[in-house]
């Protein structure tokens, strides 16, 4: 059974940095699109990071493009998402999630995902 934990989601100040961590048990790191989806109050979850099929290749959400960085420990197990020059607007709950379907993880809807850790950004 895939299982993924997410950890390091905080309180932050705009302009702070955060890095989240997700845990993958049950599966190896290889097998899926692997990425990061959020969801902010009122919203939808959203794409905001992934891996593309070579395991290489990153696609990132404009509005995080330049500021997050998607990255992985195959050897561990473990996907991160380094989060620079925070904004309030990316206040969320953020979810590691894999899928074998690149579009529906980019939507939101990825096949497994983890229970979601809060990243809070205040002025």
């Amino acid at each position: 059974q895939v299982q993924l934990a997410e950890s390091g989601g905080r309180s932050v100040q705009a302009g702070g940095s955060l890095t989240l961590a997700c845990e993958f048990s049950g599966t190896t790191l290889d097998n899926y699109f692997l990425g990061w989806i959020r969801q902010a109050p009122g919203t939808d979850r959203e794409g905001v990071a992934l891996f593309l099929a070579d395991g290489k290749s990153t696609r990132y959400a404009d509005s995080v493009r330049g500021r997050f960085t998607v990255s992985k420990d195959s050897a561990n197990n473990t996907l991160y998402l380094q989060m620079n020059n925070l904004k309030l607007e990316d206040t969320a709950i953020y979810y590691c999630a894999a899928d074998w379907i690149r579009e529906r993880l980019w939507r939101g809807d990825g096949y497994y995902r983890g229970q979601g850790t809060q990243v809070t950004v205040s002025s």
